[in-house]
Formats: structure tokens, C-alpha cells, sequence
């Protein structure tokens, strides 16, 4: 199964409670309070954010952690590019391939294909979506074809037996 890992799920998790309470400074300990994960896993993830550009950090007794930039610009792929790095499918997806097969290889073109795909899926949608502060956000089902909203059912017409 692909899916992120739950460091990427918990990353997005504070960037989202950032980007609710945006131009106001956050300690590690509020952030962890707020979003019910640990102290030890919130300041790993902020300092990973920090380091990716996406959260800005200021020292002292008012400092804290905030957005580097509005939700609306910061995307999925790069949420999960600071947090597991570039994002590659397989060894010949990634921009730095090193896979011994590659020149010999009849299937790295297509995984490529799909690599290059879902990562526009993710640089499509922002964090703003993805906390659920961009209400002119297509929704999940207009934005990948063939895919229907919650709760649609096909009519009887167009059902296959055993529906």
C-alpha cells in the first residue's frame, strides 16, 4: 500500500493548526498541547519544517514558530518532500536515480509516468486546503477524474450485476 508515513500525517497536522491561527507565534509545548502529539515528536517535525522553509522559528520569550508563508503556498509535495525527502516512487522516479537496471529496465518509464502524476496531485493542493481553510478548493472527487462524490450512486442503468 502507498501512504505517508505518520511523521508526513502528524507534520500536516501542525502546519495545519499554524495555518488556523496564522501571524501569531506558537511554542513547541502549545503546538504539542493543541495538537495532542508529543513534545518530543512536535519540536522533530518543527525543526524539519524550519529547516524545509516552511515554518519560521524566532528565539526569546515571545518567539515561537508560525508560517514562513500563507497556507495558500505551501503545497503537499512540499510538506512531504521536508519531511521524507524528495518524493520518489521507485529508485528511477527520483531526480538523483542511481538503479543499476535502469538503461535495461521495460517498466521505469511508466512508474515514471505515475510518479511524475501523483506529484502534481500533491503540488496541486495547499495546505489551506488540506486544513480546510480554502473553501474555493475544487472538492477530492472533482479533482481526480472517474472518482464520484461521498454517497453517489449510479443509477439503476448504469449498475452491473451484483450492485
Amino acid at each position: 500500500m502507498l501512504r505517508i508515513s505518520k511523521l508526513t500525517d502528524y507534520g500536516t497536522v501542525i502546519l495545519a493548526f499554524l495555518a488556523a491561527h496564522p501571524r501569531q507565534m506558537h511554542t513547541a509545548s502549545e503546538v504539542a498541547e493543541r495538537t495532542r502529539l508529543g513534545l518530543p515528536t512536535v519540536s522533530k517535525l518543527l525543526k524539519s519544517l524550519h529547516r524545509a522553509g516552511l515554518v519560521a522559528s524566532t528565539r526569546g520569550s515571545h518567539g515561537g514558530y508560525e508560517l514562513a508563508r500563507p497556507a495558500r503556498e505551501i503545497t503537499a509535495a512540499a510538506i512531504v518532500d521536508a519531511i521524507e525527502g524528495p518524493f520518489a516512487l521507485t529508485e528511477c522516479s527520483g531526480k538523483h536515480s542511481e538503479c543499476g537496471i535502469e538503461s535495461t529496465c521495460g517498466v521505469g518509464h511508466a512508474w515514471q509516468r505515475v510518479n511524475s502524476a501523483i506529484h502534481r496531485a500533491l503540488t496541486d493542493v495547499s495546505l489551506a486546503e488540506l486544513a480546510g481553510l480554502d473553501r474555493s478548493a475544487k472538492a477530492p472527487h472533482e479533482a481526480v477524474i472517474g472518482l464520484h462524490p461521498p454517497g453517489f450512486r449510479p443509477s439503476r442503468s448504469a449498475r452491473t450485476p451484483g450492485d
